[in-house]
């Protein structure tokens, strides 16, 4: 027996259905929380498992958390970070990257957390009634007055807007393809596999005592990043507030280690089986000394200290999808653009879709179909050129980070020996976006660097303030 349910709906405001339970898809449901906006939340996870390592986010999000009066709790979980620090497998520093100018650019501090304690902190902003767990979605139908899902146990939820925030396999986006092909409104390209040419190890330590490591005492995150001239790895160790070491491994895949990690090519952010195994391989890997600790670490040691089920294995696919909404469905996050970790702008992007997507949305005056796709025609026009940069950045960066081939060697000289005018040119433009809700009160901006024009901010308080003359 199929069951329906209804969300409550708000007279002129569109009842909105969000897949996925991850940054992007909690963000906005915070922003619609906030706009008094109807939505749902549903998330094929069981349980929301606290898996993935370190974020580190500029001042680029302070304004908006302090909008969402979050801001608080984020700094009093979180590390004040000035800096990655990189090493050699000598253990050796090469350089460092001082990003404490962009602190002064942005007008606030960056900061680092473990992913868990900033997806527990969104969670936290939610009524328990808007999420829904075990809920898989299995099929999408949409028309011009309404979309409706059909999830695996039969439950269905009807809305006026689906957003398909639900990762880098997104069930919403092959349903939405499906019905673009079918009419023949989706290029041929759109519908190939993402690519990818790594994959990554990723844990945190239960917390330590900070007696016996050191290294983990201070306010400052210590955010040491290894990048070997013989193997093909890299690999992070972060201190965080909690006691907590952070840390991943990339591995740069050739023809025979591609096949060998093909077969969980689905499992994204879960636990796989293989682990194990890649735990076995880097165990040995040095870690740098930490501050007032001499002690030579490897990552061994940190995964022997590491809960199992903190740590997991996963694809690092890149692709920047060019379709990203079709009628009354639009794709967020990981969704519809997944980039290299090296360019350090997953998480932000994820959290500037949901910013950029919730303003438009909330200037929606009406439910029809043609309202709601000029809203994701404007909200892609805003996102799509940051998301190309961040892409080109990271395919770039990742190079620095892979076995030092010829063209490596020379990317990591340039990193190394830019002058400093390139440097502060480079964080200046990591300062600009610094996103805001136009329906909240304004945050006081105290950054050198004014904030990059924000379309979905500034025509939105403009034609809010031309209404109220």
């Amino acid at each position: 027996m199929t069951i329906q349910h209804e969300i409550d709906s708000v007279p002129d405001k569109p009842t909105v259905l969000i897949v996925g339970a991850g940054i992007s898809g909690l963000v906005l449901a915070i922003v619609l929380e906030k706009a008094d906006i109807p939505y749902l939340v549903i998330e094929r996870a069981t349980t929301i498992r606290p898996l993935g390592a370190a974020v580190a986010l500029g001042p680029n999000v302070n304004a908006l958390f302090k909008q969402l009066g979050i801001y608080n709790d984020y700094v009093e979980l979180a590390n004040v970070c000035h800096s990655i620090d990189n090493y050699n497998e000598d253990r050796e520093m090469t350089f460092s990257m001082d990003f404490r100018p962009s602190h002064v650019m942005g007008g606030g501090d960056g900061h680092v957390l473990p992913r868990s304690q900033l997806h527990r902190l969104l969670m936290q902003q939610i009524p328990a009634k808007n999420i829904l767990l075990s809920k898989r979605v299995l099929s999408m139908e949409q028309g011009r007055h309404s979309v409706r899902i059909t999830c695996a146990d039969k439950s269905t939820y009807v809305g006026d807007v689906l957003v398909g925030a639900d990762g880098a396999y997104s069930a919403v986006r092959k349903n939405l393809f499906a019905q673009m092909i079918r009419s023949g409104k989706l290029p041929a390209s759109q519908s190939e596999d993402l690519t990818y040419d790594c994959v990554c190890l990723v844990g945190q330590t239960r917390p330590l005592d900070p007696t016996l490591y050191p290294e983990l005492k201070g306010p400052i995150a210590k955010f040491k990043s290894v990048k070997s001239k013989t193997l093909p790895y890299s690999w992070n160790v972060i201190t965080t507030k909690d006691n907590r070491f952070c840390w991943s491994v990339i591995q740069y895949l050739d023809k025979e280690s591609y096949k060998e990690n093909d077969t969980f090519r689905n499992s994204d952010w879960g636990s796989c089986g293989v682990t194990s195994a890649m735990c076995r391989e880097v165990r040995d890997f040095p870690i740098p000394a930490m501050g007032s600790s001499n002690r030579q670490l490897t990552l061994g040691d940190l995964i022997d200290k590491t809960p199992t089920g903190l740590i997991s294995k996963m694809m690092l696919e890149e692709k920047v999808f060019r379709t990203w909404y079709h009628g009354r469905t639009v794709l967020v996050g990981d969704a519809a653009h997944k980039v290299h970790p090296a360019s350090g702008a997953g998480t932000l992007n994820a959290i500037m879709d949901a910013v950029v997507l919730g303003n438009w949305i909330a200037s929606i005056a009406d439910c029809s179909i043609r309202s709601t796709e000029n809203v994701f025609k404007a909200f892609k026009a805003e996102r799509f050129p940051v998301v190309m940069a961040a892409y080109k950045q990271g395919h770039l960066l990742s190079k620095v980070n892979a076995k030092a081939t010829w063209k490596s060697r020379v990317i990591r000289y340039m990193t190394k020996n830019s002058p400093d005018w390139v440097w502060r040119m480079v964080l200046r433009r990591m300062a600009e976006d610094r996103p805001q809700l136009w329906f909240l009160p304004l945050v006081s901006d105290r950054g050198t660097v004014p904030p990059k024009y924000q379309p979905s901010l500034q025509k939105n308080l403009h034609l809010a303030r031309s209404l109220n003359q």
